[in-house]
């Protein structure tokens, strides 16, 4: 055990076992002595103590002998360390999920009218008030929407970034947002009849022949860097089928095209939301439960299998998770930009730590607060012209993606 002794201690025991002999006993108190070093590395002057101090506690008490408090499994100093680590991720949870109430609260008062939340309430509740229309089937859907669709593009970007084991993966990024914007800017170029439900379907098939399109490139064992590259290169693909689709359209439906490239929640209403909706309840559970799997991939393929979990399977699964995600949010909002790629990065910087287990669950609450927020800053920052979203979130995440790269490229 690491012991040493101050020179006072030292130099009493010394005279007291010149003036007794060797064999007799001497009582050192414990409060005298200091923990300083490794027992290994202790001299000779000062192991006499030591072990005079050993023969009579053991004669004593021999079972009051601890090892320090802050050596010693599961005691007060762990405990505490561990404890402030729960409390500072419960509390940060708690003020992103106040955040999002907040921001609900003003997406229901403010614009025109404004109303105070007592006068927004009572519109919501009473189907009666003159304001129930305005406030219960156009501000509410839309603020739910842009607070479920922000939850799913956080997972999103978090999955896709550590399954991938980079921070600057996302759906704009990866090619899933371009491709699903390519299926749907055609079904609005050549007037396809589809209903509103078959929308998110259609998306999806988007979505998933750029995601396959990059995956069958490189392979899922290859290197994920690799697939960011190519995933960039699809992207870039896909949004020269779009700007040609565009060029095919009629007078009549460009500046809907438009607001839908860009991303938008206005006119938005609960049909939006109940089309969405099932993808969301299915798609962010399934995301939340393979976190534990996730955060094991982003730590290496090799420590994720040395786990016992199946890594090609897993990436997968992950990425076709995410790909359902971003399809579903650009089935009914367009292609959002760069929310899934924010969220990641505010969520380790107001957590101060990389663990992928402790951001994965917090990055839903960054990405609601996120999306909500910018659509109403989007919707009263020129009232009345309305910006789409899309504008605000890129004019957001492009810094943070700038200074991500650059982070990430001075760590190699």
């Amino acid at each position: 055990m690491p012991t040493s002794f101050n020179a006072s201690t030292h130099m009493s025991v010394r005279h007291a076992i010149r003036s007794t002999g060797a064999s007799s006993s001497i009582t050192v108190p414990l409060s005298s002595v200091t923990v300083t070093a490794d027992a290994a590395s202790t001299s000779p002057a000062s192991a006499v103590p030591q072990a005079a101090s050993a023969n009579t506690e053991s004669a004593s008490a021999p079972n009051d002998r601890e090892e320090p408090d802050n050596l010693r499994m599961g005691t007060p100093l762990q405990n505490d360390v561990s404890e402030m680590i729960t409390i500072t991720d419960k509390g940060v949870h708690a003020a992103g999920t106040c955040a999002c109430v907040a921001v609900m609260v003003l997406a229901l008062c403010l614009g025109e009218p404004t109303l105070d939340p007592a006068r927004a309430l009572h519109a919501v509740l009473d189907p009666s008030n003159a304001l129930h229309r305005h406030v219960a089937l156009v501000r509410l859907p839309r603020v739910l929407l842009g607070l479920v669709s922000g939850a799913a593009l956080g997972l999103a970007g978090a999955l896709m970034q550590d399954v991938l084991r980079n921070r600057i993966a996302g759906p704009e990024i990866l090619g899933v947002s371009s491709g699903a914007a390519v299926a749907m800017t055609a079904v609005a170029v050549f007037a396809i009849p589809l209903p509103l439900t078959a929308l998110p379907y259609l998306a999806l098939c988007g979505a998933a022949v750029a995601g396959i399109a990059v995956i069958t490139t490189v392979g899922p064992t290859s290197d994920p860097h690799r697939v960011v590259l190519l995933g960039a290169a699809v992207s870039a693909l896909a949004s020269g089928l779009v700007i040609a689709l565009v060029s095919l359209g009629t007078e009549g439906n460009l500046p809907l095209l438009f607001r839908y490239l860009l991303g938008s929640l206005g006119e938005r209403g609960w049909t939006h939301l109940g089309v969405a909706a099932p993808w969301l309840a299915v798609f962010i559970p399934l995301a939340l439960l393979m976190r534990h799997r996730v955060a094991a991939l982003a730590l290496g393929d090799d420590v994720a299998a040395g786990l016992g979990i199946s890594v090609v399977p897993t990436r997968l699964i992950a990425l076709v998770c995410a790909a359902a995600l971003t399809a579903a949010v650009a089935s009914v909002c367009g292609p959002v930009a760069y929310v899934a790629l924010l969220s990641p990065h505010l969520a380790r910087w107001a957590l101060h730590t990389s663990s992928s287990r402790r951001v994965f669950l917090l990055t839903p609450v960054i990405g609601a607060f996120l999306l909500a927020a910018a659509d109403l800053a989007s919707r009263i920052m020129l009232y009345p012209i309305e910006i789409p979203v899309g504008i605000t979130t890129t004019l957001l995440g492009v810094p943070v993606l700038l200074i991500a790269l650059h982070r990430q490229a001075a760590t190699r």
